[in-house]
């Protein structure tokens, strides 16, 4: 269902954003990877040697408009068009909220609340225009309860269940489908960790996440998914 499809990608340079990259080239998918570093350039010439031609990288920094409006022009003058957004891109960090610096704190909503604004402010025009979109946000469990040393972490995930429930409503008569994928504890580089450790053996893998995805932009277009939770079944966590 998402054969010749355009989606954007932000957070692609490797983990979740990398491996739903993969997933959406291989439903035939256009893809447009957005990433930070240099990195980014090497995730599309990955997929292109991989046998998927429509991938083009743009370096960019999410919490950045301009920045943004540029990875938009640049899908729109490849492809002609935005059918899926996926917000992935975050960053986390876990202290004791007198530890949290002022720069951390406006670091992580930069990063995942901004970030996400921007996604969706940037890419609505064409999709209003169209009557047609999916934007989904890689948020977290955390958006649903509240962890301890996770203060500035929790209230970003917060906010972007806040904007995402308020945006769905926003924009369903033209339309766009907004939802979120919340996972729990994934095998990824999250948080400056390293991905494969013994101990995370039995936690999510980024395929899961990036099958979430899947099953959510293949949705009949009638069909609205607000949120995606899952978790490892190892992980213990307080029902909302």
């Amino acid at each position: 269902m998402l054969k010749d499809q355009v989606a954007i990608v932000t957070g692609a340079s490797r983990g979740i954003g990398k491996e739903i990259a993969k997933k959406l080239a291989n439903e035939g998918a256009k893809l447009t990877l957005v990433g930070s570093s240099q990195d980014i350039l090497q995730s599309a010439k990955d997929l292109n040697s991989e046998g998927f031609p429509n991938v083009i990288a743009v370096q960019a920094d999410v919490a950045n408009e301009e920045d943004m409006n540029r990875v938009v022009q640049s899908t729109l003058e490849k492809f002609g068009g935005i059918d899926i957004l996926v917000n992935n891109a975050g960053i986390g960090f876990f202290k004791l909220t007198e530890e949290v610096t002022l720069e951390d704190w406006k670091k992580m909503f930069e990063v995942n609340v901004q970030g996400v604004f921007l996604g969706a402010k940037v890419v609505l025009p064409h999709m209003k225009e169209r009557k047609s979109g999916t934007i989904i946000t890689i948020s977290s469990d955390v958006g649903r309860y509240t962890i301890p040393n996770g203060a500035a972490y929790t209230a970003s995930k917060y906010a972007v269940q806040g904007f995402s429930g308020a945006l769905a409503q926003e924009v369903r008569e033209y339309g766009i489908r907004v939802g979120t994928v919340n996972p729990g504890m994934v095998d990824t580089y999250f948080a400056n960790s390293t991905q494969g450790l013994p101990e995370k053996e039995e936690w999510l893998k980024v395929e899961d996440i990036a099958n979430a995805v899947i099953y959510m932009a293949s949705a009949p277009k009638h069909m609205l998914i607000d949120e995606i939770v899952l978790h490892p079944l190892v992980q213990n966590y307080p029902i909302a």
